[in-house]
């Protein structure tokens, strides 16, 4: 679904309201099919309450002050921009707009860092030896710019976001695919969907992609699947995962591709993995963020049956302080990760929205 920009400005008003106490009149805005659980069914106060605490841990986290002010830690993936942009998406998700809501603020400094962040080049990242960075941070902090530009359609937002999506399209491989580096020589599907879901993004809030790099994506794509089982492989040659169906489903989403037998081959591929053993733990958080979106997506019985699972998993696993912390990246990311899955069905951010 395409949104223009008055409805975009709409749905992310209306989400800032909602987080600042009033009734959201847009979650019922998403066509369901008739035996899909509504949101008011499936966002329990046990979920609000899980949510709750883990933005409310993400605040404690995030910098105030100093050169790294925005982050959410001064070492590893906390202080890097993959999880800045993905800590705003969550405060987002929650309909807190930049300046609007219990964590505007936050938000605000989540922009301020990624801006900060930005090269002359297009490149978002701090480029140093103490984050770990590439192309993974520049497509999460490529899409949560986009959001935070459709909120709010400041020029200096939409000056770096310009720059972060030429250099994107720029570095796009001859086969339609990105690589862990900005340059356009190897491509693997992980890499590939932050790049195509930050593009979509940017080119919903008005910042236009050419036919011709998303064509060449949606080829890429297609052409990592195994068309015997349905499932998606890291390269064009490579293995098949879990993480990388959903993500390969993502994908094609983000590209405006939703239906037809390849979408859904991988929908019922992933349906035989919903948790609690849908991943391993070493890739936890990625698989599922990913698959929540595919299954969100789908809707009706795949949306019924996935957003259960993985909510009640992810109650059981927040630990006292409100964080979550499954595999890679610390509880910095699993926090920003679990919240942007736990509130998905409140449907607040146009890029997460079928």
């Amino acid at each position: 679904m395409r949104f223009n920009r008055r409805q975009f400005l709409l749905r992310t008003t209306a989400g800032a309201a909602c987080a600042a106490g009033s009734a959201n009149p847009l979650l019922a805005d998403r066509k369901r099919s008739a035996n899909e659980k509504s949101p008011a069914e499936l966002f329990t106060p046990e979920v609000r309450a899980a949510v709750e605490r883990g933005l409310a841990y993400l605040a404690r986290k995030q910098i105030t002050n100093g050169a790294n002010r925005g982050a959410f830690g001064n070492s590893s993936y906390a202080a890097g921009v993959a999880v800045c942009g993905l800590g705003g998406l969550a405060f987002m998700c929650g309909g807190h707009a930049p300046s609007e809501g219990l964590y505007g603020q936050h938000v605000e400094r989540c922009i301020e860092f990624v801006l900060r962040n930005t090269r002359d080049t297009g490149y978002i990242t701090r480029g140093d030896n103490t984050v770990h960075e590439n192309m993974y941070g520049h497509g999460f902090a490529m899409l949560f710019l986009a959001q935070a530009y459709g909120m709010t359609m400041k020029a200096e937002i939409e000056e770096k976001l310009r720059r972060a999506v030429a250099l994107t399209c720029k570095s796009q491989n001859g086969i339609g695919g990105w690589r862990y580096q900005p340059s356009s020589s190897d491509a693997d599907l992980s890499i590939t969907v932050c790049q195509i879901m930050a593009l979509r993004a940017a080119h919903d809030a008005g910042i236009t992609v050419s036919d011709t790099v998303r064509s060449k994506c949606i080829d890429y794509v297609k052409k990592s699947q195994n068309l015997q089982d349905g499932s998606f492989r890291y390269t064009i040659n490579g293995h098949s995962t879990t993480a990388m169906t959903a993500a390969g489903v993502t994908s094609l989403y983000s590209a405006g591709i939703y239906e037809g037998e390849q979408v859904e081959k991988a929908l019922k591929y992933l349906s035989a993995r919903k948790p609690p053993s849908g991943s391993s733990d070493h890739y936890y958080f990625y698989t599922q963020y990913y698959a929540v979106q595919a299954m969100w997506h789908a809707g009706g019985e795949y949306w019924n049956e996935w957003y259960p699972a993985i909510r009640m998993e992810l109650l059981q696993k927040q630990s006292a302080d409100g964080s979550w912390s499954i595999g890679v990246g610390g509880p910095e990311l699993g926090t920003a990760m679990a919240s942007i899955i736990l509130q998905m069905p409140l449907n607040f951010l146009p890029v997460f929205s079928p």
